[in-house]
């Protein structure tokens, strides 16, 4: 038993806040009285962790019901960690301070893959074995979600079980599985053969992967009867009530407003976007449901900002009427738009909620010529982007952030330069308008091609490729008076490889994590020398999965998860890239015919939610929503 309590600990580290409790709206329970313990865990710092709104939404959902203790754990930091391996002090969880080997469920959210070293040193910290295979009775299920379980591969020697797909019903269920586990005493081994039955779960214990004579992936064999060859995702046909009660943290987080999130799902098409493939259908609250949440947000937390989250806030059919209703309701309240289309209207709309001075607008234009914007089908054109900039400077913002991608399949180095040239003309528009305030910056982002999207074939250009185009671009934009920034390549490669990886990459993450590999999206812990070492000892090779175009027949270490998006609509978009032919956003009427539209899971026992009523609604909606524009221009 450590001779130190987690107080001492405190007193010893910076920002002792991360690992407190007690915050405003948290959820304290008696543990003794508790049936069902579950503990959600963030592999990443706590300033990062409490802005991802899934962990709150099943944080209220789960405590919500009378007789379930959820409690909260993240990635303590260096002096932290330091300071429990010198005094044997266990990973605890925030609410009780419970160790985290105490519960019935340790869920993981994968949100980033740069984060999945963290999972390992997070076990470790808790002394929980770090191989599932390792676990005995008494230890906790270990279970993933989110974005990066649609490849479970590179993870799957450390999870005992991955939710595929939305979790607000499927964290009811595993409570409700615990609760006759421990009634029924149910042993380890029963326990992962009934997550089995449970829809939208992969439990890789029983599935094995199949290599050919060349030792490339061929496929996943089921190894027990109950194993399905094919998981699919779940989804919540309608949306639950929106998080009005979230916990306010005591320190700064990267996102420190309230939020509530007005859409989920994309259908934009952008062949790159892995959300907007694994998130669909769209489905939108009303305004409304969107005011009152805003209402009881600003009663329960104290903030006055408010965001309005989506993957593209400004598609939202009544995205107008919104905002009317909430400068109406709100006058002193700050909205701010995390993601909008790159075009006038949508400059409209944050115009019309902007309070006091207006500083940054951000934009995603994502390429810098129409023909790459056209493979990548994102449907936006110069005179789009020119015309947002000259509509926001002549409104009075002094700043645009543009982000773009390099890398992307058939760009060349006049698609690059294309990216100066938008950056010279924006900020010339600036300076017509605000004068030498003007300030424009350009991002980029190398292509890390994703699991699920039309570019899960792509290969991924290598550092050398890169570097020509990151000097013409620091050169460019820095003749023209631009700002400039963008990514490592090596953290992309790294990125891509546990992005596509097969089973045999987890040998790899275990090697890196026991070499000392943690907090990998950090620039101040990432060491490429370490991942690099891990490859070579656990004899895998990262070019073969980042840096060759994969054959469009050949097996992918995915194919056993059903996102929604069907293969055949994913490699006929592929082949579209070359011809750059584009695709409509299918809520303008036209269905793509992408594989949502006859989603067992979607459709329910009456078979009425079928995708493409939603979607033909909703176009109904988005042509009704025009009218509105003289009245938004009258906010403005």
């Amino acid at each position: 038993m450590p001779t130190v309590t987690i107080d001492d600990l405190l007193r010893r580290v910076s920002k002792p806040s991360r690992y407190t409790g007690g915050e405003w709206n948290s959820v304290t329970k008696d543990w003794d009285a508790a049936a069902v313990r579950i503990a959600l865990a963030y592999p990443d710092a706590y300033d990062i962790g409490m802005s991802n709104m899934g962990l709150g939404i099943l944080y209220d959902i789960l405590n919500r019901i009378e007789d379930v203790a959820c409690e909260r754990v993240f990635a303590p930091w260096d002096d932290m960690e330091a300071e429990m391996r010198r005094e044997g002090v266990p990973l605890w969880s925030l609410e009780t301070r419970h160790p985290l080997r105490e519960f019935d469920i340790v869920g993981f959210t994968f949100q980033y893959e740069m984060t999945y070293t963290n999972v390992l040193n997070m076990l470790d910290l808790a002394g929980i074995p770090v191989l599932a295979r390792e676990r005995g009775e008494d230890d906790p299920i270990v279970i993933a979600g989110g974005s990066g379980a649609f490849n479970p591969e590179p993870m799957a020697l450390f999870i005992d079980a991955f939710v595929l797909g939305e979790g607000e019903d499927a964290v009811v269920e595993l409570a409700d599985l615990v609760r006759a586990w421990k009634r029924e005493r149910t042993p380890r081994e029963q326990r992962l053969r009934d997550l089995l039955r449970m829809p939208g779960v992969y439990v890789p214990r029983f599935y094995e992967a199949r290599y050919d004579d060349a030792g490339h992936f061929a496929g996943l064999e089921p190894l027990v009867p109950e194993a399905p060859a094919v998981i699919r995702r779940r989804i919540v046909e309608q949306l639950p009530p929106p998080l009005v009660q979230p916990i306010v943290p005591f320190l700064q987080t990267i996102h420190d407003r309230a939020a509530v999130e007005i859409q989920r799902g994309c259908t934009q098409g952008c062949r790159f976007c892995q959300a907007g493939m694994i998130y669909r259908p769209t489905r939108e609250r009303s305004p409304a449901e969107v005011v009152q949440a805003a209402a009881d947000l600003m009663a329960n937390t104290g903030y006055d900002e408010l965001s309005l989250l989506s993957l593209s806030t400004t598609d939202h059919s009544e995205i107008v009427p919104m905002v009317q209703a909430l400068t109406e309701r709100f006058p002193n309240l700050k909205v701010s738009l995390p993601s909008t289309r790159v075009d006038t209207f949508s400059v409209d709309v944050a115009n019309a909620i902007a309070k006091g001075k207006k500083h940054t607008l951000t934009l995603a234009p994502e390429a810098g010529s129409q023909r790459l914007r056209n493979a990548i089908n994102k449907l936006v054109s110069d005179a789009d982007l020119l015309g947002a900039a000259e509509n926001a400077f002549q409104r009075g913002w002094t700043g645009i952030k543009m982000y773009f991608m390099v890398g992307l399949p058939t760009e060349t180095m006049e698609d690059v330069a294309g990216i100066v040239e938008l950056g010279k003309q924006v900020k010339a528009i600036g300076k017509k308008y605000v004068g030498g305030r003007a300030r424009v910056r350009v991002s980029t982002s190398n292509l890390v091609p994703k699991p699920h999207t039309p570019f899960q074939w792509a290969r991924q250009d290598t550092a050398e490729e890169l570097e020509p185009k990151h000097f013409l671009l620091k050169d460019g934009c820095r003749a023209a008076g631009v700002e400039f920034s963008w990514n490592d390549p090596r953290d992309s490669f790294i990125e891509a490889v546990l992005s596509r990886g097969d089973r045999r990459v987890a040998e790899a993450v275990y090697e890196a994590w026991r070499r000392g590999a943690k907090f990998d999206a950090w620039s101040e812990h990432f060491s490429f020398e370490t991942w690099q070492a891990a490859f070579a000892a656990a004899g895998v090779d990262p070019a073969w999965f980042a840096h060759r175009e994969w054959d469009t027949r050949e097996p992918l270490p995915w194919d056993h998860i059903d996102c929604g998006v069907t293969k055949a609509y994913l490699r006929g978009q592929w082949q579209a890239v070359h011809s750059t032919k584009t695709v409509g956003d299918c809520h303008h009427g036209a269905c793509n015919v992408c594989g949502m539209q006859n989603f067992d899971a979607l459709r329910g026992e009456k078979g009425v939610a079928d995708c493409v009523v939603k979607v033909g609604k909703l176009a109904e909606l988005r042509r009704g929503a025009r009218k509105y524009e003289g009245e938004l221009l009258e906010l403005v």
